[in-house]
């Protein structure tokens, strides 16, 4: 008989502390162990983690009014840049915003860059940061200029939304020229000197929904430490990518913008990040729950990073030109040896998400729904998607013909 679970039957054990909750991890060993119809009725939820930089990031402020008051165009906290074409007293700091005194055409390797990311980490370490802000004077906010020191705790209102967050896949980075280059990637060193990838692999929320069945608008999860949601799908969402046979893209596909109250979150789970050569951002923590369901939902926890593959890019080219033809796919296990062979030369590989840190945000996600403090919410839309042609039979016959 198959099985079939609701949102409100597991929540009702969640509430009663009797929810069986693993992680993305654990889940792989327990249906080798107990198969997946055995698995599927004693398993609730499965929690998965991400931990990485994520460019577009970045928190809605709200300052409360002066007096006299002041309508700001222009904004600077602690010397970077804010949007203030909102209204009079709110602003966007983004993460990779830098401060005007360090224009991006002055960015070069070896130097610090303090931007968007930064303030957002000052800000949730409790640290006072320095708010300048200018205005053109009209008869209701006549002030022109501000300047003073804030808190988060002092700040009205501090919303963190991410347009794009949580990349589903995503390419892997070379560089086949004879220079070094500075890249968002990282420092790729030339002559195929090095590897760079990202993402949690079998950890990864949207590789374990791979078709978002149960990731969609309005799922509550872990973010930056707190408590958050998919406000959306994400820019450049792009669920038609080719797909492997078990449903998991073969680049980047799904994105998600995300939301939450920053005023509940951590530095440890939000942080500040300068690339050489490149800028600044911030590194962000996300873990997403998914419910069982149903079997199906279950063995596409079941993914390993044998099992995911990424493309290799070589960044030397315009970017973003693609030579996946030449270089191939490469699997998450093979990234995560510490080495892969491309053109018969062994490349040392190096991660930019920490795999670590996925394992123990899908960990605290865990113990948050276990001791009843976190309930799952049931998408209000589903996010755009496409037929991947997932079927129990061909996952459980790629499973057994292992």
């Amino acid at each position: 008989m198959a099985v079939e679970k609701s949102y409100e039957e597991i929540n009702e054990r969640i509430k009663q502390g009797k929810a069986v909750v693993v992680t993305a991890e654990e889940i792989i060993d327990l249906v080798k162990e107990k198969g997946v119809e055995k698995a599927a009725r004693e398993v609730d939820v499965v929690t998965t983690g991400t931990f990485g930089t994520m460019c577009s990031s970045g928190a809605f402020l709200n300052f409360g009014h002066s007096k006299p008051r002041i309508k700001m165009n222009r904004a600077y906290l602690n010397g970077v840049p804010a949007y203030a074409g909102i209204a009079a007293v709110d602003a966007y700091i983004g993460a990779t915003a830098l401060p005007e005194s360090d224009p991006e055409n002055r960015v070069y390797p070896g130097r610090f860059l303090y931007g968007g990311g930064h303030v957002i980490e000052d800000l949730v370490s409790g640290k006072q940061v320095k708010l300048e802000a200018f205005g053109y004077g009209t008869d209701c906010y006549p002030r022109q200029h501000i300047e003073s020191w804030v808190t988060l705790e002092e700040i009205n209102d501090a919303i963190l939304f991410n347009p794009r967050n949580a990349y589903q896949n995503y390419g892997v980075a070379v560089n086949s020229s004879n220079k070094t280059i500075y890249t968002y990637m990282g420092v790729l060193k030339p002559r195929l000197g090095n590897v760079s990838y990202s993402t949690s692999g079998q950890l990864s929320p949207l590789i374990n929904d791979p078709c978002y069945r149960t990731t969609g608008v309005g799922t509550r999860i872990f973010l930056g430490g707190g408590t958050g949601y998919v406000a959306w799908h994400g820019t450049q969402h792009n669920p038609s990518v080719s797909r492997g046979e078990n449903g998991v893209p073969l680049d980047g596909a799904g994105t998600l913008a995300l939301i939450g109250d920053l005023k509940q979150m951590s530095p440890e789970w939000l942080r500040g990040v300068s690339y050489a050569g490149y800028g600044a951002s911030l590194a962000v923590a996300i873990g997403i729950p998914i419910p069982v369901l149903n079997e199906d939902i279950l063995l596409s926890c079941t993914v390993t990073d044998e099992d995911i593959y990424a493309p290799v890019m070589d960044y030397s080219f315009a970017y973003p030109q693609r030579v996946s033809e030449e270089l191939g796919q490469v699997s998450y296990a093979e990234l995560r040896s510490g080495s892969i062979t491309i053109q018969n030369k062994e490349v040392p590989t190096t991660p930019l998400s920490s795999y670590a840190k996925a394992r123990q945000i899908a960990q605290i996600l865990k113990s948050w729904i276990a001791e009843g403090n976190f309930l799952l919410t049931e998408p209000v839309q589903a996010l755009p998607s496409m037929d991947a042609g997932i079927t129990m039979n061909n996952l459980e016959e790629k499973k057994n013909n292992r």
